[in-house]
């Protein structure tokens, strides 16, 4: 009936946890195992998710706070456009300020 080595490591593991918690701690201990399985199950699914974002897809999950830098008080608001735009890889030589504009705002639209 029991010839496997691992059913009796199975029935010796089911013994110990009674003698050490009681019958009445285990329905707690299986909820328990339950919610971390549960919990580890969805980071799982979550991790998988952000895994196979595009790169762009990825940076709109982010929340807008952790995005924002504070800007030195000294820097004005035409050094901080240009900042930014040079951040994101758009040459301003040449260019007016509501052209900068234009450009960061097509470039933190949505693709789609």
């Amino acid at each position: 009936m029991f010839e496997d080595p691992l059913q009796w490591l199975v029935i010796g593991v089911i013994v110990v946890v009674i003698f050490l918690w009681g019958p009445q701690k285990i329905p707690d201990l299986a909820k328990a195992l339950g919610r971390a399985r549960k919990e580890f199950n969805q980071a799982s699914k979550e991790m998988n998710a952000v895994m196979n974002m595009t790169p762009a897809q990825a940076l709109l999950q982010v929340p807008a706070q952790v995005l924002v830098q504070k800007a030195p008080a000294e820097m004005t608001g035409d050094q901080m456009l240009v900042d930014t735009a040079s951040q994101l890889g758009i040459a301003t030589e040449g260019k007016t300020r509501e052209q900068i504009s234009q450009e960061i705002l097509s470039r933190a639209k949505p693709q789609g």
